[in-house]
C-alpha cells in the first residue's frame, strides 16, 4: 500500500511540473514586427530638392500611408508589439519616416519620428460633432415631455 502511495506521489509531482512547464511557455513574451522601413542605403538614393514622388516610389517601394487630403507626404511606419500571456499586446518600438514634397511633387523633406521621441504625426482623424451633451437616454426622453407643437397636433 506504501508503495502504491509513493507511486502515485511521484506521478503526481512529474504532472505538476508538466503543468507548470506549460504555464510559464504560455506566459512567453511574443514580439511581432508590423510595417516597413526603408533602410539607410534605400534613403540614400533620394536626393532632396531633386527627386519626385515617383523616383522615390521607384527607390524605395510604394508607402503604406500617404498625405490624405492634399498629397503632401508619403508615410512609412513600423512598430513592434510586445505579447505577453492573456494581458493586451502593448506597443514598445514606433518609427515613422515621413517624406514631404513641395507643390510641384519634388522631395522637400525626410525625417524621422520614434515613439520616444514623443512626436505625433497624425496620418488620418475623422470626428462627427454630436449635438447631444452629456444627456442619458431617459434625462432626453423626459426632457421632451411638454415640448410637442401645435403642427405634431394636426
Amino acid at each position: 500500500m506504501k508503495h502504491l502511495f509513493i507511486r502515485f506521489q511521484k506521478r503526481l509531482a512529474l504532472a505538476l511540473l508538466g503543468l507548470s512547464f506549460i504555464g510559464l511557455t504560455a506566459c512567453a513574451t511574443i514580439y511581432r514586427d508590423h510595417g516597413y522601413i526603408p533602410s539607410d542605403d534605400e534613403l540614400a538614393e533620394i536626393v532632396v530638392g531633386v527627386d519626385s514622388r515617383d523616383t522615390v516610389a521607384d527607390a524605395v517601394g510604394v508607402p503604406s500611408t500617404a498625405g490624405v487630403l492634399d498629397n503632401s507626404g508619403y508615410y512609412y511606419v513600423k512598430s513592434k508589439v510586445r505579447h505577453l500571456g492573456a494581458l493586451r499586446p502593448k506597443e514598445v518600438e514606433r518609427e515613422v519616416l515621413a517624406i514631404s514634397f513641395s507643390d510641384t511633387g519634388i522631395v522637400q523633406n525626410i525625417e524621422r519620428f520614434s515613439l520616444q521621441d514623443g512626436k505625433v504625426v497624425q496620418l488620418s482623424r475623422r470626428v462627427t460633432e454630436s449635438s447631444v451633451r452629456d444627456n442619458t437616454f431617459l434625462r432626453q426622453l423626459l426632457g421632451s415631455i411638454g415640448n410637442i407643437g401645435a403642427s405634431v397636433l394636426d
